[in-house]
């Protein structure tokens, strides 16, 4: 056998090994940080503004959380994202973007948080605030408050690091007006968020 097999043959078996040995139960006071990337996806029918359909297209960024753990299987989780920038369509013509930062105050259940296991899926369900910028000339996008759900699972690599996937559903609402007040209608966004990244627990 030569050098590079034999290298990735241990490699190989090194990582069998420390992936069998993992394993995590969490534990009241925990704190947790989580980053990755995640591509949102509005709803496919966003509502008329001005009297014209409005279309509001996928977008992809980076994604953030911090949470506490109360019990071996309960905690709270403040989350976020870099501002999703999305193309809008008014009526099938380009009409510029819009900016939408996330903010989400969630509490998620773990149901095996307290037993020794490396796989570790958890539900949550909170609360959303929304806040758009950059809006196309002479629109303005009202903040948005509403709820907010997840699923999601954490593996085990190490006993303080895991691998993270997750997919949450926002209620998005936004109401358009001009620059003056003037209401436009509504916009329907309520985003469907699906992720990967990792979890770092200390």
């Amino acid at each position: 056998m030569t050098l590079l097999p034999r290298l990735a043959s241990s490699a190989l078996l090194g990582s069998s090994l420390l992936l069998g040995q993992a394993a995590l139960a969490f534990e009241a006071g925990d704190f947790y940080v989580r980053g990755g990337v995640a591509q949102s996806e509005p709803r496919s029918n966003n509502g008329d503004v001005a009297d014209q359909r409005l279309d509001i297209a996928d977008e992809r960024g980076f994604t953030y959380a911090l949470g506490y753990m109360f019990y071996g299987n309960l905690g709270v989780e403040l989350s976020g994202s870099e501002k999703f920038e999305h193309d809008l369509a008014l009526g099938g013509s380009d009409i510029g973007s819009i900016e939408r930062m996330p903010v989400n105050l969630m509490v998620n259940y773990y149901p095996m948080g307290s037993l020794d296991s490396r796989v570790q899926p958890y539900v949550g369900a909170g609360l959303n605030y929304t806040r758009f910028s950059g809006e196309p000339a002479g629109l303005d996008a009202r903040r948005s408050y509403g709820a907010v759900g997840q699923v999601g699972i954490d593996l085990a690599i190490t006993d303080n690091l895991m691998l993270n996937g997750a997919v949450n559903y926002a209620d998005v609402d936004t109401r358009i007006s001009t620059s003056d007040g003037q209401n436009l209608g509504e916009a329907k966004v309520d985003p469907l968020t699906i992720g990967g990244g990792v979890t770092l627990r200390f």
